[in-house]
């Protein structure tokens, strides 16, 4: 049991390294998607909270990155 759970979190280490950036890229999605169902009918905000919202992520994600 204990290899089975040790080979699980080494399969979902190749897929999320970074939980908290894994979390506020998810974040951002559901933000963008709250968005989209608030405002239908202008689907390009929606998009562009999705765009700026990922690399507003991404590079707080470097940053923190780069100190360590």
């Amino acid at each position: 049991m204990r290899m089975l759970v040790g080979f699980l979190r080494e399969v979902m280490g190749f897929f999320v390294d970074d939980g908290l950036f894994a979390f506020a890229i998810l974040g951002t999605v559901v933000l963008a998607a709250l968005v989209a169902t608030v405002m239908p009918r202008t689907p390009i905000v929606a998009g562009a909270v999705l765009v700026f919202g990922c690399l507003v992520v991404l590079l707080a994600n470097v940053i923190v990155a780069s100190r360590r």
